[in-house]
This record gives structure tokens, C-alpha cells and sequence, in this order.
């Protein structure tokens, strides 16, 4: 796992109680320190019964604390110190003993009494056997402390250590760490502020089974999405058909054709302060779709049009209401990179374009890695070298924060 920039020296406190699930807080512990986060677990008694202290300060490489009474250096009352220092409390595994805790108020030991002292927004991530998270008072509990402002996510469906299937699983560390991002960000230089990304591909239909289409994997777009999160936007993902995760807090939208995706584009970017446009859009598409399967046999001859243009109905859109303000568009080429790219911003009325040679090792479709070149409409050119993927998004989102700034 990459560092993320947004957990870089973030300071997190992930508090550990005494469920099964406490294996996945290991994995959790693991996952945070190595995108850059400075984690600081706080073990319960019972926690220690099922994974070591010493497994979090090896994955961490810091202290791990389980007494309340346990000095620090800066002062005797650890709670205190800890919790004042953290930005974050996250508690993963959160068990239904703890949660009536929390609710309740008590504070009988180093994570509760962290919990009721600090600042920080705290994030717990249930984790129980079906009948008690289905029980009423453990429904009561969770709503109460929602109401305090303390943040759930999950739990989810699947089977139990007791063998029974149902409600209560601790949600998987990959998606815990989205809900992170997510609260860490939302104080970001994007906050406010409304932002619209296209991604994957179209897929035309020629036939009830087959269709026309590329490529594209959607990865470009989903991290697009996940960067401007990162930076507190509220993001709207508009998808063609991908096999990929939404990620935590965005809106998701997915559409077929082109033709949905551009109905999709207008009506949302209307309110929209950006729009990135990282959809591999279809260029044409059968003048008529066979309501039956085409048979294998004799020769076929398709007649093709063109898809809607949905950058020009953006453009048009822009002049008549002034939104979006910042619009980024892409360009996959095989030859002529910047000239290509440069002469679609200027025909387009874009503020920058991101342009790659998808004929290029790692920079195509369907893999982890990306190698583009930024151009924006005053005419710079800033070739980026072979990165990953989110790696990319964050140096787009970092210009599209400069263009808002720019516009004022």
C-alpha cells in the first residue's frame, strides 16, 4: 500500500475491543501506517485475550496502551494526553459491551475514558453475533451515540464465529480506511465545493447481447472521485459499466450508453463547481440496435453514427450558467500527444487537459499505472512521469484546486 496524502502524520487513535474481529484491526493498524497515518492503539482487557499487544506495536511501530493507570512522559493521565492528541478515535472492532459503554457514559478503563475526554470525532465500526445487534437495546445504544455525532459504519451481513448468518460483521479494513479518508478530509481545500467525475467506458448495443466499447477499466475515474474526497468535496460519480467499488462518500451514478451518460452529466454538472470528464465515451455507436440476437453466419455490415458530444453540451451549458468553473477533459491518444491534446482543450473550452499515449508500457487501459501529460489553457505543459494511478488523481486535484483559486 502507497502512502495517501491525506493520512500523511495524521494522528489516529484505533481503539481495539474484545471481539473475533479483532484480527481485522490488525490488519487495519497495518493498512494505516503504511499510507502514513501515526497510529496509537488502545487495547481494552479483553482485546488482549484475542490478538497480542505486541502484534500492534510490531505492525505500528509505536506503544500500544491497556492501562488506564499507565504514565506517559508528558503527564499522568494517559486518556488525557492520548486523546487530546488525536485527530481521529476510530474503534475497531466496536463490541456491544462497548457501545453501551459509550452511550452511557462510563469510563472504567483507558478506551472509554479516551472516548469520553477527547475532541476528536470518533468513528466505531460494529462488530457482534446476529442477536445482538439485533437487539433493541443495542439498536438504542448505536442511535443514541449517532445523535452525540459519533459516526457508524456498518456492521455487515455474512456469517458469524458462532456459525449463524446475519447482520454484525465488522465491515473489512479496506472499506473502514474509506470511511477514514472521509472524515479526515472533509475540512479540505475542496470543502464546499461540488464536483462531478465520469469514468469507465460506454457500451453501445448492437444487439440485446453485444455491443460496442473499449477498454476502459474505470480506475482513472474511481481515483479521481477518491482524490477530490480526500480533499472534502462532495463528489457525484457518473460510471459506465465497471467491476469497481464506490468509494466512501460518493454518490454514484451508473449508466449504459453514451447517451445516458451525457443526460447524466448535464443535469448534474448544473450545480457543480467542477467536472472531471475521465469517461472513455464510445465515438459511435450502431445507427440501429437489432431488437434479437444477430445469428453467427453471413458477413455482417454495421452501419455506425456518432455519439452525442458531451463536452459541447457542457460548454454550451457553461456559457448560459457559469458552472461548471473548472472543467478538466482527457485525451487517450496513440500519436501526436500534445498537439492532439492541446487542440481538443481548445475546441472544447477546457481549462486543462490530461492527455496519455495508451500505446505506452503502463500507461493504457486496465492496469495500476498512468503516465500523462497536464496542459492547461494558458498553454503549460507538464509532463508527469509513470505513477500510479491515485498518484495521478492527486496531482490533477491539485491543479483543480489552483484553477478554483485562480477563478476566485
Amino acid at each position: 500500500m502507497e502512502p495517501i496524502p491525506v493520512f500523511k502524520q495524521r494522528r489516529i487513535i484505533l481503539g481495539v475491543t474484545g471481539g473475533i474481529a479483532a484480527y481485522k484491526a490488525a490488519d487495519l493498524a497495518s493498512k494505516l501506517t503504511q499510507a502514513g497515518a501515526q497510529v496509537d492503539v488502545v487495547m481494552t482487557a479483553a482485546a488482549t485475550r484475542f490478538v497480542a499487544p505486541l502484534t500492534f506495536h510490531a505492525l505500528t511501530g509505536r506503544p500500544v496502551w491497556t492501562d488506564l493507570w499507565t504514565p506517559v512522559p508528558e503527564t499522568a493521565i494517559p486518556h488525557v494526553t492520548l486523546g487530546e492528541a488525536a485527530e481521529l478515535v476510530v474503534i475497531a472492532p466496536a463490541t456491544a459491551d462497548f457501545i453501551a459503554k459509550m452511550a452511557h457514559g462510563l469510563a472504567d478503563d483507558l478506551l472509554s475514558a479516551l472516548c469520553l475526554s477527547t475532541r476528536a470525532p470518533i468513528l466505531i465500526a460494529p462488530a457482534m453475533d446476529v442477536g445482538m445487534w439485533a437487539n433493541p437495546v443495542t439498536r438504542e445504544n448505536v442511535e443514541r451515540l449517532r445523535a452525540r455525532g459519533v459516526e457508524v459504519a456498518g456492521p455487515a451481513y455474512g456469517r458469524m464465529a458462532s456459525g449463524l448468518e446475519g447482520w454484525g460483521r465488522m465491515i473489512e479494513p479496506a472499506e473502514l480506511i474509506g470511511h477514514i479518508r472521509r472524515i479526515l478530509g472533509r475540512k479540505g481545500p475542496l470543502a464546499g465545493h461540488r464536483v462531478v467525475v465520469t469514468a469507465g467506458p460506454t457500451y453501445e448495443p448492437i444487439d440485446p447481447v453485444r455491443f460496442i466499447g473499449n477498454r476502459s477499466s474505470g480506475k482513472q475515474g474511481f481515483a479521481l472521485a477518491q482524490a477530490a474526497l480526500d480533499r472534502g468535496a462532495e463528489v457525484v460519480l457518473i460510471t459506465g459499466p465497471v467491476a469497481l467499488e464506490t468509494p466512501v462518500g460518493a454518490r454514484r451514478i451508473d449508466v449504459g450508453t453514451a447517451a445516458e451518460m451525457a443526460e447524466a452529466v448535464w443535469r448534474e454538472c448544473g450545480e457543480a463547481d467542477v467536472l472531471l470528464m475521465a469517461a472513455a465515451v464510445a465515438d459511435y455507436r450502431p445507427a440501429r440496435m437489432q431488437p434479437l440476437k444477430i445469428k453467427k453466419g453471413a458477413a455482417l455490415t454495421l452501419e455506425l453514427v456518432a455519439t452525442v458530444d458531451i463536452l459541447e453540451g457542457v460548454a454550451a451549458r457553461r456559457v448560459e450558467r457559469g458552472k461548471p468553473r473548472v472543467v478538466v477533459g482527457f485525451a487517450a491518444e496513440t500519436g501526436d500527444l500534445v498537439e492532439n491534446a492541446r487542440a481538443k482543450l481548445q475546441a472544447k473550452g477546457l481549462d486543462l487537459i490530461v492527455a496519455n499515449d495508451v500505446t505506452e508500457p503502463g500507461a493504457g487501459f486496465a492496469v495500476e499505472t498512468n503516465r500523462v501529460t497536464l496542459i492547461d489553457a494558458q498553454g503549460r505543459v507538464e509532463p508527469l512521469p509513470l505513477m500510479s494511478k491515485a498518484a495521478v488523481a492527486e496531482a490533477i486535484l491539485d491543479r483543480v484546486v489552483d484553477l478554483l483559486q485562480e477563478k476566485g
